[in-house]
């Protein structure tokens, strides 16, 4: 039975009229996931309009108007609940120019739907969307053949696109991808089956989101907790009370392992592990707890508690994919923050390896200048060791974003290699 409490984030991704907007539209609207008054507001513009039926883009546009003329919603997270399962739905949008939104809303989602218009199949853009939910490890891709009842519904066409995209995926590192021929518009196989589709055998959409299997996601081998703060709360009953609170980034935590303290590499045992008021007998990821060690150790923000027998790796050297998120370019062995789980050093980008071209995914050497929306192979010199793990294994501690400490504006954000 599934947890109608276990969380499911999601991105969306395709080209400029695609039909990403009607497709959200049309999840919320069949799902029965919008407010009376919303509902009421979208029917009366639809009718201003002149349509017989609801406008189902009308759910989305209003953001994304705002997003085009340049105001700050870069990304635009819609939230929906189903009897089953939680929603949040990162709506990105799809010109080139905003391959960082894509980075942004993709860096947590657990299942990146890709949409491709029937009528023109895969193009570029669709090439580039799966290099970037590739690169971001993401385990889940659903490709939504939108609009096929404008190609008379056809297997032949759909057939044809997945082979296509098969054919992408396969140079990838993508495992599960999933296909579902769909009209967004007239609600084929978003929430309610076809029956203009009988050869598709498949789920819709919403009951391939509600059922897809997502515990595997997190980590649940490398332990790793990142000491946020230190809790010493000087009342009565906790006077000599020391706990280390944070989030538990991955793996499980038990009353009595034997743990390492990195950097410092002092050892101890877990002593207790408390959720609030609560003793617990085990955390694992993503528990915000406070763990106490058998031992007084000098701990504080930054340094990770990980079990003594699987450590990160803990370097001043790393290689790093990068995203190049703001306007300004680069500046040549300029100084940032680097931020890493609850870690904070300065950093300065060494070396530029290659770039990416985003559109033929042909590496690009000998072009040092990172500029905005640029993927790029880069070496990071950090003053003092961070503790990590590739992005692969574990996306909590294989990432991280740079600051630039005069305007504070986070400038890239990059997967460890």
């Amino acid at each position: 039975m599934l947890d109608n409490n276990q969380l499911l984030r999601f991105t969306t991704a395709g080209s400029v009229d695609d039909g990403k907007s009607t497709l959200i539209g049309r999840l919320l609207y069949d799902s029965k996931s919008i407010f009376e008054d919303q509902l009421q507001a979208i029917e009366n513009t639809s009718k201003k309009k002149g349509l017989e039926n609801v406008d189902l883009a009308l759910f989305t546009d209003g953001l994304r108007d705002e997003r085009e003329q340049g105001i700050t919603i870069d990304v635009a997270y819609r939230y929906f609940t189903t009897p089953k399962r939680k929603f949040i739905i990162a709506d990105t949008p799809g010109h080139i120019q905003y391959t960082r939104n894509m980075v942004t809303g993709a860096s947590t989602a657990n299942v990146a739907t890709i949409l491709i218009d029937a009528r023109h199949g895969v193009i570029e853009q669709t090439k580039r969307h799966a290099f970037i939910a590739s690169l971001l490890n993401i385990p889940h891709i659903i490709v939504c053949i939108n609009k096929m009842d404008l190609v008379d519904f056809s297997e032949e066409v759909y057939n044809k696109i997945v082979r296509e995209f098969e054919e992408i995926a396969s140079k990838l590192l993508v495992t599960d991808v999933r296909f579902i021929p769909m009209s967004a518009l007239n609600g084929d196989n978003v929430v309610n089956r076809s029956t203009n589709m009988p050869w598709y055998q498949g789920a819709p959409m919403l009951h391939t989101l509600e059922t897809m299997h997502i515990g595997s996601d997190i980590n649940k081998v490398d332990a790793r907790f990142p000491v946020q703060t230190v809790l010493r709360p000087q009342r009565e009953g906790y006077i000599d009370y020391r706990g280390y609170a944070g989030r538990v980034a991955s793996g499980i935590f038990r009353k009595g392992d034997a743990v390492t303290i990195m950097p410092s590499g002092f050892t101890s045992k877990i002593k207790g592990i408390n959720l609030e008021d609560k003793e617990l007998d085990e955390a694992y990821a993503p528990m915000s707890v406070s763990i106490t060690l058998e031992d007084d150790i000098d701990i504080s923000r930054g340094d990770m508690i990980v079990r003594s027998n699987n450590k990160p790796e803990a370097s001043q050297d790393i290689e790093v994919m990068l995203c190049w998120l703001n306007n300004s370019p680069a500046k040549p062995r300029a100084k940032y923050s680097i931020r890493h789980t609850s870690n904070e050093q300065t950093a300065m980008i060494k070396e530029v390896v290659y770039k990416y071209d985003i559109n033929t995914l042909d590496r690009i050497t000998g072009d040092t200048e990172l500029k905005m929306n640029d993927i790029s192979k880069v070496k990071i010199r950090t003053t003092k060791p961070l503790m990590v793990d590739s992005y692969r294994e574990n996306r909590t501690t294989g990432s991280i974003i740079l600051v630039d400490d005069a305007t504070n504006e986070t400038v890239a954000a990059g997967m460890i290699v």
